[in-house]
């Protein structure tokens, strides 16, 4: 932090000092003899005032926002505007305000000022585009020298500038481009930052081919996500990499200049989706730089990469929580949370333990609580019933009351698509958490904490999602297992699901500033997910893709639906009113739904009492009063609903 202080001063020093010598020079270059000397005079009491003001109008555009080896076009550009508020304003002194009052002359001049107006420009954009231009001069020196797999990069010119900046600046390491296959036309024989294009994605071979004949093999294939899109035809590039022996990678990110560009294996489910849900990223950033956030469950496939996220996004501490040690551990040493600026900790804890959460909330002093930790297995839920309780509702009651007491600003609380018109264990426990939230959130003054909840589908990646089962099982040859032919599922990637949940996190934060929203407002997000997939048919596409023929060399058996599973999965129950979220898009909103505190408590007390006596008969009868939907999975008629608000 104070080097990155030292840097910002430096370069505020810089900028104040050529303002000083740019008006100088126009001086000394404008005028001679007399007319020098007068002004020169003058200009100790003119020159400090203007040099401070012009530190003001810079900080106002910006100038000191971007890393100088980062300088670029926008950069350039704040710099043009700040000059010419800056040559207005001398415009302003000169012509109205100082020199016809004070000295009976025009101080500066039309052609002193317009002159001023190119120096001041040079003087504070030279500098920063000669040090970009040292620094990727020797970024391209050390790539050079640190290269070492010959490569070829797939996708369009926008995508492969950006691929090419990370690998000049040192974020993308190891590669050595030797060409470009692009989808486009007019960009064939073209070069791209010294890199020719050498034709498209359909001339592979011949130019892997003509590389090897003039002495340069190539080892390794990148794919922009240009390159992964439907249109694309990605699966084409993925059989002649495999016909071809070569590794293909794929581009996870495209950060600003290259930074938080990152490579990782081409996984089959990277061709399974629709196209990603693009998000607001200034809002996010705008939200969540320098905030304070725990995540329980932080060390989960989903708690990590709300993490990871969340430093993207500018948080100035993180708090991981966790019950495991090995998990704990496994998130601590992520990349994407070491060696950055925030201040990432952990802390071993179960969110079952209600003292400890609460001291650990209140010494942290969170502003916002993302609540990932849960269990959600539905086969090992419908089992071992009493721990889906014991942690899903209990936990979550303990999460919610917990952040409340430490004062954040909002608390997420991750649930599923399950939980409406439940069926499982799974579903029954996350919308009696849902509800607990709505419960606490009803009423709450603008400056009081948001709780707010979020649906996923099922999570590729995550542990116990399908995609993984599906892939283990072809490796291993076969067969893939079906639980039912027709089940259809809605799928989103890890980091969607990440990004839902801060958006969320920053739609419940400007509702809770907004006085007339009262109980009307959101309670509920999910991500527009677009149509649900057909298990078998993403289960015959994935044997496809791995080089398989279905029912041929990979069988597919069908071995009944499991207790707890439906064959559809839905977004928002019956009579969930929805809610237009304004701004946002990809996302879907719906009001509360609930009981009120006191009905609550009292099923609690109940569910206590169920699981202390281990009676699932007496928990069913809490569930089936407090979300009907439940006990109807069996046909039962459920009591009443009393309470309900």
């Amino acid at each position: 932090m104070r080097r990155q202080i030292l840097k910002t001063a430096t370069i505020i020093v810089h900028d104040l000092v050529a303002t000083a010598l740019a008006v100088l020079l126009t001086f000394v270059i404008r005028f001679d003899g007399p007319l020098l000397t007068e002004r020169l005079a003058h200009l100790p009491v003119l020159l400090p005032p203007f040099v401070a003001c012009a530190g003001l109008v810079y900080r106002a555009f910006g100038l000191y926002r971007t890393k100088w080896r980062f300088a670029s076009l926008p950069d350039l550009a704040n710099i043009v505007r700040a000059v010419a508020v800056l040559t207005l304003l001398l415009l302003v002194l000169d012509y109205v305000l100082v020199s016809p009052a004070l000295f009976g002359i025009y101080f500066f001049g039309k052609i002193a000022i317009g002159l001023y107006f190119v120096l001041q420009i040079f003087l504070l954009g030279g500098p920063r585009l000669a040090f970009r231009y040292l620094k990727y001069s020797r970024s391209r020196q050390s790539a050079a020298r640190a290269a070492s797999t010959p490569t070829l990069l797939v996708g369009r010119g926008h995508d492969i500038e950006v691929v090419l900046r990370a690998i000049e600046s040192g974020a993308v390491r190891k590669l050595d481009p030797k060409g470009i296959l692009s989808p486009r036309a007019e960009e064939q024989g073209q070069t791209m930052r010294g890199v020719p294009v050498l034709g498209a994605v359909s001339d592979l071979e011949e130019v892997v081919a003509g590389l090897i004949q003039r002495g340069v093999p190539i080892r390794r294939l990148v794919a922009t996500p240009s390159a992964l899109a439907p249109e694309a035809e990605p699966e084409a590039l993925i059989a002649r990499a495999r016909r071809l022996g070569l590794p293909l990678a794929r581009v996870t990110s495209l950060g600003h200049a290259g930074r938080g560009a990152e490579l990782a294996p081409i996984e089959i489910e990277d061709l399974l989706l629709r196209p990603t849900v693009a998000i607001d990223r200034p809002r996010l950033e705008h939200f969540l730089t320098g905030q304070r956030v725990v995540v329980t469950g932080g060390g989960g496939s989903i708690g990590s990469e709300i993490c990871a996220r969340a430093v993207a996004f500018g948080a100035s501490a993180v708090l991981v929580l966790e019950s495991s040690e090995p998990a704990l551990h496994g998130v601590l040493s992520r990349p994407a949370l070491t060696g950055t600026e925030a201040e990432v900790s952990g802390v071993i804890a179960d969110i079952r333990d209600r003292d400890r959460l609460f001291r650990v909330l209140k010494d942290f002093r969170p502003d916002y609580v993302f609540h990932a930790a849960a269990l959600k297995q539905v086969p090992y839920l419908e089992r071992d019933w009493s721990e889906g309780i014991k942690t899903n509702v209990f936990g979550s009651v303990n999460v919610a009351d917990a952040t409340l007491a430490a004062g954040a600003k909002a608390l997420v609380m991750i649930s599923t698509d399950k939980a409406i018109e439940p069926v499982s264990q799974l579903g029954v426990t996350k919308r009696f958490a849902e509800m607990y939230a709505q419960a606490l959130d009803a009423g709450r003054a603008p400056d009081e904490t948001r709780l707010v909840a979020v649906r996923f589908g099922n999570v590729l990646g995550s542990v116990g999602s399908v995609v993984p089962v599906f892939k283990a099982q072809i490796a291993r040859g076969g067969p893939v297992t079906l639980t039912h032919p027709d089940m259809v599922r809605y799928f989103m990637t890890v980091r969607e699901a990440a990004d839902l949940v801060l958006t969320a996190a920053s739609h419940a934060d400007r509702e809770a500033r907004d006085p007339g929203a009262g109980d009307q407002r959101a309670a509920v997000y999910v991500l527009k997910m677009g149509q649900p997939v057909r298990i078998r048919d993403l289960a015959e596409r994935m044997i496809r893709l791995a080089g398989f023929e279905p029912g041929e060399d990979i069988d597919v058996v069908v071995t009944g639906a499991r207790p707890g599973e439906r064959l559809n999965e839905i977004l928002f129950a019956r009579d969930e009113p929805m809610v237009n979220l304004a701004g946002i898009d990809g996302v879907m909103a719906a009001k509360p739904v609930f009981a009120d505190r006191a009905q609550l408590q009292a099923w609690l007390d109940r569910l206590a009492a169920s699981v202390a006596a281990d009676d699932r008969a007496a928990a069913d009868r809490v569930f089936g009063e407090a979300i009907p939907d439940f006990l109807q999975r069996a046909g039962v008629e459920a009591p009443a609903l009393s309470g309900a608000g």
